[in-house]
C-alpha cells in the first residue's frame, strides 16, 4: 500500500488549536502515515503584512507538534530561499517521497484563492487529493472552482471537526488589545508568547 502523507503548510503566526485539529482530523479521516508541517517564512501573497520573525514561529510550532510522532516538521521551505509556492512544494516532497500519496490541507479561505496560486491546475494534478477544512465564516462554490481546475471537484475532500472559528490574524488581535486568548493556543505556545512578548 502507498504511503499517505499530508502537507499542511502555513506561517503559523500564531499556531493555535485551530490547525491542531484539521491536522489530527486529516490524520485520522484518510489514516495518514505522516502529517508534515510546512513552515513558510516567507509568503508569496502576504509579503504587504509584517509576520513575526521565523526564530519565533519555529519553536512555537515545534513545540504545539511535539506530542504527535505522527506530526512531523517539514524543513521543504524553511531551507530554501523565498518566495515560497506550494507547487513547489509539493514537487520537492513528490521526489523525497516517491510513489507516496500526497495529501494537501487547506482551509476553505484558501480554496477560495486556489485560481490565484501560482501554477493551481498543476498543483491539483500532482496531489492525490485535497483536504479542506470548513469554517462557519468561509463557503466554497466547488462547481465555480472547477472549470478553472479541472479535476478539483474529484480531489477535494471536506473534513468533518467539531468547529473551531478560530484564526491567528483574530488571535493577534486578541493579544494586542489585552482580550483573553490563552485557551485558544497550546500552554508551550501560551507561554511563548507571553515570554517574549509578541504581538503586543
Amino acid at each position: 500500500m502507498r504511503k499517505r502523507i499530508g502537507l499542511f503548510g502555513g506561517t503559523f503566526d500564531p499556531p493555535h488549536i485551530g490547525h491542531l485539529i484539521l491536522a489530527g482530523e486529516a490524520l485520522a479521516q484518510f489514516q495518514l502515515d505522516r502529517l508534515l508541517w510546512a513552515l513558510t517564512p516567507d509568503p508569496p501573497h502576504k509579503q504587504e503584512n509584517p509576520i513575526t520573525p521565523l526564530i519565533h514561529r519555529l519553536p512555537m510550532l515545534q513545540g504545539m507538534i511535539a506530542h504527535n510522532p505522527k506530526f512531523e516538521l517539514s524543513r521543504l521551505e524553511i531551507d530554501r530561499p523565498g518566495p515560497h509556492y506550494t507547487i513547489d512544494t509539493v514537487r520537492l516532497l513528490t521526489a523525497q517521497e516517491p510513489g507516496a500519496e500526497i495529501y494537501l490541507l487547506l482551509g476553505e479561505d484558501s480554496l477560495n484563492d486556489l485560481p490565484n496560486w501560482r501554477l493551481h491546475t498543476d498543483l491539483v494534478a500532482e496531489v492525490s487529493k485535497i483536504g479542506v477544512m470548513h469554517r462557519p465564516s468561509d463557503s466554497s462554490n466547488l462547481a465555480m472552482l472547477e472549470p478553472k481546475m479541472p479535476g478539483l471537484t474529484q480531489k477535494v475532500h471536506f473534513i468533518n471537526a467539531l468547529l473551531q472559528p478560530v484564526s491567528s490574524r483574530e488571535l493577534r488581535r486578541r493579544i494586542a488589545s489585552g482580550a483573553m486568548y490563552r485557551y485558544y493556543v497550546t500552554p508551550d505556545v501560551y507561554d511563548y508568547i507571553e515570554t517574549h512578548q509578541l504581538y503586543r
